[in-house]
């Protein structure tokens, strides 16, 4: 990652808006139909948590503003992008898995697995510092309608939290919340991505 001139991007007006403001997080949320997704993950014995991962960071990696990011009152840029997962670890606490993303989904599954098995039994965080990070949290146990993102003022990493997905007559649905920096992006880009995640659900194949 490098340091990078905000005016010399298009997010400098945003950068100047936004970067000090006390509470810069925006929220959306949006129902997802994730019906492919599930008969992909049941055919192929994928992960639905993995193939989720995959398909968010497929959506980000085709907008430019998800290589940016603002760090410590500066704006940095990336040359890759990350999907984080929590994972349960051995001792009943969770930790914190980041999963390289690349476009060939069966390596980033061999990834996912190896990683998440690697910080269950180890208790310890994967983090690659060198990536822009897309957090996430799947609470799949509990049927939630929707979650706001806590900002802490020290990540400014964008973030989606989902539960439980629901079974309709010819629907299955998942509503997700995503969380952004203002200074990342705008609202345009952040409906871009959650569209883009749907659209990458709907082409998943075996």
């Amino acid at each position: 990652m490098k340091e990078v001139n905000p005016q010399e991007t298009g997010r400098g007006y945003a950068f100047e808006m936004w970067m000090n403001a006390p509470m810069p997080m925006v929220t959306f949320f949006k129902t997802l139909n994730v019906y492919r997704l599930v008969k992909v993950s049941r055919k192929s014995g994928m992960k639905f948590n993995m193939l989720m991962c995959w398909c968010i960071g497929k959506a980000a990696s085709s907008i430019k503003e998800f290589y940016l990011l603002p760090v410590g009152g500066k704006l940095m840029q990336y040359d890759s992008i990350a999907v984080n997962t929590i994972v349960a670890n051995r001792e009943g606490e969770v930790s914190s898995c980041d999963i390289p993303f690349c476009e060939d989904l069966s390596l980033f599954n061999r990834h996912y697995l190896q990683l998440t098995k690697q910080v269950a039994e180890s208790c310890i965080n994967h983090d690659l510092t060198e990536s822009m990070v897309i957090g996430t949290s799947a609470l799949a146990q509990y049927e939630i309608d929707g979650a706001v993102g806590m900002y802490s003022g020290i990540f400014n990493n964008p973030f989606l939290i989902w539960g439980k997905y629901k079974r309709r007559l010819l629907k299955t649905t998942l509503t997700v919340s995503f969380q952004f920096h203002h200074t990342q992006m705008d609202g345009a880009h952040a409906s871009r991505f959650l569209d883009g995640v749907q659209k990458e659900i709907n082409r998943l194949s075996i």
